[in-house]
């Protein structure tokens, strides 16, 4: 078996593997350029929140996947990743780390060392068990 990288909250449950190369989004000027750029399906989206309602239109234009390092299935995002069918793991949390998301209390470096970790690596979702979402290396 593959290395897991992360593992969050499974908001969309799908045998429904998709691989491609992780892509920070920290504002919704990033949402657009990756659209513009015609390269949306090669990426996995990694995004801070659940809340994030700036990724609507990659959603809607055909994003692959997404990742968030906060939030929960039943939040906005995790909603509308079930609407549009597309796999997403929320509250990652990088398995070689103690670094755990605490609403209120989480330091700017626990999203950083996701990010440092994710952005650019070639990952797999895998959304198949009921609850546990994975990041997988490809």
């Amino acid at each position: 078996m593959s290395e897991v990288l992360a593992e969050g909250y499974n908001a969309f449950d799908t045998t429904k593997g998709v691989t491609g190369t992780v892509k920070y989004l920290g504002s919704p000027a990033d949402v657009i350029e990756l659209i513009q750029s015609g390269k949306l399906r090669d990426h996995i989206l990694l995004v801070q929140g659940g809340t994030t309602t700036f990724l609507a239109p990659a959603l809607s234009m055909g994003a692959i996947g997404v990742i968030t390092m906060s939030g929960a299935p039943e939040s906005h995002l995790g909603i509308l990743s079930r609407e549009f069918q597309t796999p997403c793991v929320m509250t990652a949390h990088l398995t070689a780390s103690d670094s755990r998301y605490v609403p209120g209390a989480t330091p700017e470096s626990h999203f950083d060392e996701i990010v440092a970790a994710l952005e650019g690596r070639t990952v797999t979702l895998d959304c198949s068990d009921d609850e546990t979402g994975r990041v997988v290396a490809a």
